[in-house]
């Protein structure tokens, strides 16, 4: 069984046709990565995938259950880290991860393996205000692995982030994609961050799938790496700061 299958999905906002067609499915303990420039239809689809939006047509199965008759088994076995999330300034890094652990009324063993994992361990009694933007990213994504996920989505997680704090993060998602029990669909500006840590490469664009496959196979003379196929592709480049540069 594929972990996630996205068959035909197409989804429009008024006159804006954001998803148009797309299919694909992943493997248990896959990572894949869903680039695309700004306004190609990327974030809506991760959304349709995650149950925040529902698709006009088609269908999505996450572990052969659909959003619309099983959500309460499908949120218990997803994490979600957003680009930016904001956690309440006045709590400690323990207290902020006791909080959602207290959600799926998991303990505080639970949580000192988190912070355990996100090295947070010097953090821990911190107030979140006082915590820098990589440690920020770091917590949450400990809030996300908390219950474990099988299906982990996360939306530009390094996006600002210095080049010490974003190799702490892949780290972290290093060690989860060898224990090979996480699904990982990443969607971010960076390519070397896809190429580091995914499997695969989808490569979106005015709401259709331009390309997809393990990167090797994506490359030939005209597109020696990922961002060649990418400017060869959409017509544009990206800048390290995620804007789109035609």
């Amino acid at each position: 069984m594929y972990q996630i299958e996205v068959k035909d999905i197409y989804k429009s906002f008024k006159d804006v046709h954001a998803v148009r067609g797309i299919s694909f499915a992943i493997h248990p303990g896959e990572f894949v990565a869903l680039l695309g420039p700004n306004g190609a239809g990327k974030t809506t689809t991760v959304e349709m995938m995650e149950g925040l939006k529902h698709p006009d047509s088609g269908e999505i199965l996450l572990q052969g259950k659909s959003w619309q008759k099983h959500e309460k088994d499908l949120r218990s076995i997803i994490g979600l880290s957003l680009q930016e999330t904001r956690f309440s300034e006045k709590l400690t890094v323990f207290e902020t991860l006791c909080l959602f652990a207290s959600f799926f009324r998991l303990g505080e063993k639970r949580v000192d393996e988190i912070i355990d994992l996100t090295g947070l361990e010097s953090k821990r009694k911190s107030m979140v205000g006082t915590l820098s933007g990589g440690q920020r990213q770091r917590l949450a994504l400990g809030v996300a692995l908390l219950n474990t996920p099988q299906i982990l989505f996360l939306d530009e997680p390094t996006t600002g982030l210095d080049p010490h704090s974003r190799l702490d993060l892949w780290n972290i998602l290093k060690k989860l994609k060898d224990e090979g029990k996480t699904t990982l669909i990443l969607t971010t500006h960076y390519m070397e961050e896809a190429e580091s840590l995914c499997d695969r490469i989808i490569i979106i664009d005015e709401g259709k799938i331009l390309k997809e496959g393990r990167l090797e196979d994506l490359l030939d003379e005209n597109s020696r790496n990922l961002d060649e196929l990418f400017i060869n592709l959409t017509g544009k480049a990206l800048r390290e700061n995620g804007n789109v540069i035609l």
